[in-house]
């Protein structure tokens, strides 16, 4: 692979043009496919195989009309202290304001409270339902303001109005002033890394072309695949952290062997087919982990995990591609100053070779060049303590991870929003004037067809589930036009996210057995409250299967880059500990409320059920992706002779500054979302950047080269016997050392040759043909 990789590398150096002509055309096309396509129908909701699910399928089937899509808005009234909704001029004014919500342009209908029963038993709260024709992203400015608009005459006369509903939640931007900070501070991360403007913008660029050909794609082909706008999400977020990470290892690698003496051209076959060989490994643990999102079985999430996985695949052939080819039309730009200067010097007083490159070898060439002394520093440091450093990041990891015991899943709705949303004082309004179960109530779906008597077998069950503790109250049953199934709604005493409502669910689904046998009628739970509560049993029941299937796959992934034992070991058991402590630590920030205030978060409750999914996923890819470039180079100096002590930190010293630097724009990008708005997006927010803190600063950096110290040789061993059947894909470059390669290393000699064959002569500056051939 290497040498292919290597040749791969210097073609696209040497054809800069055709394969930046290559990438315009590849860009034109997808773009204008994307904007060109029709829109993906948008089928997230959908979640296969949970009894919440099987009942809103039953509705939908049994009440034609029911299940309809259109966006809803719930408007809240609270009269004045010492007053009630039902006076004279109280209700005067929020029946005019129902009228005029009513009169709206997309608006289907609007209830009046006192018509439907909706004004709560002290009389000081009373709400009205707005039902619209369209969704809630095809709902128009005009029409949110005109419900804005009518709820000016209630307050107008004293009364408070707030409102929610997916119709107002729309108009609430999730977004913080902290994405741009993200991005801007990772640029500076890049530029302070490579000292070069150049260097820090290359990996931008192409990351940034990659992520917008991947959004375009996903676009071209929503219609095809049933695609929806939220199937990118992930994809953007992965295709910007590997895009940036696998542009800037190869740009890193390129520096160094330009640093050690080679020209541009042979430097940007060498990088490619070193850290290229890395960065395709790397991708592959990536796509293993995205592609096993397949297996929870749920459609949204296998669509994001694919798309994602594209993403990544792009990011991969861009690296391997464009980037070398872009080094070819500014070769010496991304180089640091001191090289720099150094070639130009070269270059001045007429040097051998057209890059100066041989009277420049062994200068500096920044991160990557050699063992920076920090860095090589804190390796020996480790090499010589490696027991405490292994036992403190270990100990300090799983007292992280201990609160993911009590890690509850479940799916917040406005009750964690800040209070200074509408949404969020509405639900408040309505958990004081109705109870806190009222925010969450229950809907029962009665199938009867089975039974002689279908009303008195519903009435039957209806009365059961009235009389369980935990129930408050239940709505008189609605039929369907057949008469043979009912839809029933009960009210817990508890709110929606608590663990009593939890356990109710369980405790009326846990009496149908019996109310089957006695009336040949069956019953599910559905509505919003047990929906959740189903999808966080089936997130938490899938993790382990698929943290079983992710880590497997890579195990034998790692096994084949590094001919090792041990290494995929560690790196699996490292990857664990930094995905339980970041679990961990959300548990204690969002659910226990631990320097909650510090985050801005006003309100703990249950954990995003998607959310250790998401956070194994992405993870997960990131830290394979350290493991790979950080190991991969401590294997290389191995393999050309090094002692096992040496070669770790040689191989840390070569790394790390660049490991380090990945992960703080990651940790930049994603700490970005902490400063939005809603609760959900501070949490993946957190999550993904303290996961890439303690795998990138702990396991990595001290876990890891503890390990390696620990065991020495043993490190490195594998059985003859797998030995001899596992693929060979030289990683470390092995293949470059020696002189075999198709298409050897051009020296100086080469370059002047060259250069003389097209009229060139030597010490002046090279025609335009001689510097392609050179690769300036």
């Amino acid at each position: 692979m290497t040498s292919f990789l290597y040749r791969l590398g210097r073609s696209a150096f040497r054809k800069r043009r055709w394969v930046l002509l290559l990438w315009v055309a590849v860009v034109a096309v997808v773009g204008f496919k994307g904007l060109t396509a029709a829109a993906g129908s948008d089928d997230s909701s959908s979640m296969p195989g949970i009894e919440s699910q099987k009942a809103f399928d039953l509705i939908a089937q049994r009440f034609p009309g029911a299940a309809a899509d259109g966006a809803g808005a719930r408007i809240v009234f609270v009269a004045p202290d010492g007053q009630k909704v039902t006076a004279a001029g109280n209700r005067e004014a929020i029946e005019k304001t129902v009228a005029e919500a009513a009169a709206g342009g997309q608006v289907a209908s609007a209830v009046d409270p006192f018509r439907a029963n909706a004004v709560s038993e002290d009389g000081t709260t009373a709400y009205a339902t707005v039902t619209y024709k369209v969704t809630g992203k095809d709902l128009s400015d005009g029409s949110r303001t005109e419900l804005q608009r009518a709820l000016g005459d209630a307050r107008k006369a004293g009364l408070t109005v707030e409102s929610g509903g997916d119709a107002v939640a729309a108009q609430t931007e999730a977004g913080g002033i902290g994405e741009a900070a993200g991005v801007l501070v990772a640029a500076l991360v890049l530029l302070v890394t490579f000292g070069s403007m150049a260097a820090a913008g290359l990996p931008l660029l192409t990351a940034v072309i990659g992520v917008a050909t991947s959004m375009m794609a996903i676009l071209a082909l929503s219609s095809a695949f049933g695609l929806s706008s939220s199937t990118g999400t992930l994809a953007t977020m992965l295709g910007l952290a590997v895009g940036i990470d696998y542009a800037m290892f190869i740009v890193s690698r390129y520096r160094e062997e330009r640093g050690k003496g080679h020209t541009s051209l042979e430097a940007a076959g060498r990088a490619t087919g070193t850290a290229g060989s890395a960065v395709v490994f790397a991708g592959l643990t990536v796509v293993v982990a995205l592609a096993g999102l397949s297996i929870v079985g749920v459609p949204m999430l296998t669509k994001m995990g694919l798309a994602a996985a594209g993403a990544v695949l792009l990011s991969v052939v861009i690296a391997l591609t464009l980037v070398p080819a872009l080094l070819g039309f500014w070769p010496d730009a991304v180089l640091p100053r001191a090289l720099h200067r150094r070639i130009r010097k070269s270059r001045g007083a007429g040097a051998a070779t057209s890059t100066g490159a041989a009277s420049v070898s062994g200068a500096a060439a920044g991160p990557g060049a050699g063992a920076g002394p920090r860095e090589s520093r804190w390796a020996r440091f480790v090499l010589r303590r490696p027991l405490p450093v292994l036992l403190l990041s270990v100990v300090g990891l799983g007292a992280l991870a201990l609160p993911v015991a009590d890690l509850q899943l479940g799916m917040s709705g406005d009750e964690a929003k800040p209070t200074s949303t509408t949404e969020r004082r509405a639900y408040d309004d309505l958990a004081k004037g109705f109870g806190p179960g009222f925010n969450g109530p229950l809907t029962i779906v009665v199938d009867a067809q089975g039974a002689p008597d279908a009303t008195g077998a519903v009435n039957t069950i209806v009365k059961k589930i009235a009389a369980t503790d935990g129930v408050v109250s239940v709505s008189e049953p609605r039929f369907n036009q057949a008469g043979d199934t009912a839809i029933v709604s009960a009210t817990p005493s508890t709110s929606p996210t608590s663990k009593q409502t939890e356990n109710l669910v369980h405790t009326i689904r846990g009496e149908r057995a019996g109310l089957e046998s006695a009336t040949d009628a069956t019953f599910q739970v559905t509505g919003t409250t047990a929906a959740n509560i189903d999808v966080a049993q089936k997130m938490q029941s899938a993790l382990i299967p698929y943290l079983a299937v992710v880590v497997g796959l890579a195990f034998l992934l790692l096994l084949v880059v590094f001919r090792s034992l041990v290494v995929p070991v560690k790196a699996a058991v490292g990857f664990l500990l930094s995905v339980l402590a970041s679990l961990g630590a959300v548990v204690a920030v969002f659910q226990w409320g631990w320097a909650a205030d510090l985050l801005g978060v006003e309100q703990t409750g249950p954990i995003m059920s998607m959310m250790p999914i998401f956070l194994v996923g992405i993870v997960f890819g990131l830290a394979m992706d350290y493991q790979v470039f950080l190991v991969s180079r401590m294997r290389e100096a191995y393999v050309h002779g090094q002692s096992p002590g040496r070669a770790m930190v040689t191989g840390f010293g070569h790394s790390a500054r660049v490991v380090v630097a990945a992960a703080l724009i990651m940790m930049s990008v994603f700490s970005g979302f902490v400063t939005a708005g809603e609760s959900m997006i501070k949490m993946i927010g957190f999550g993904l950047a303290i996961a890439v803190l303690f795998d990138a600063f702990v396991v990595r950096m001290a876990f890891v080269p503890a390990v390696l110290a620990l065991l020495g040789h043993r490190a490195w061993w594998l059985p003859r016997w797998l030995d001899r059947v596992l693929p060979r894909v030289d990683i470390e470059g092995e293949a470059l050392t020696r002189a075999d390669v198709e298409g050897k290393a051009l020296t100086g000699a080469d370059v002047e040759a060259e250069a003389t064959a097209h009229g060139d002569t030597p010490g002046a500056q090279p025609s335009e043909r001689s510097r392609e051939t050179a690769g300036i």
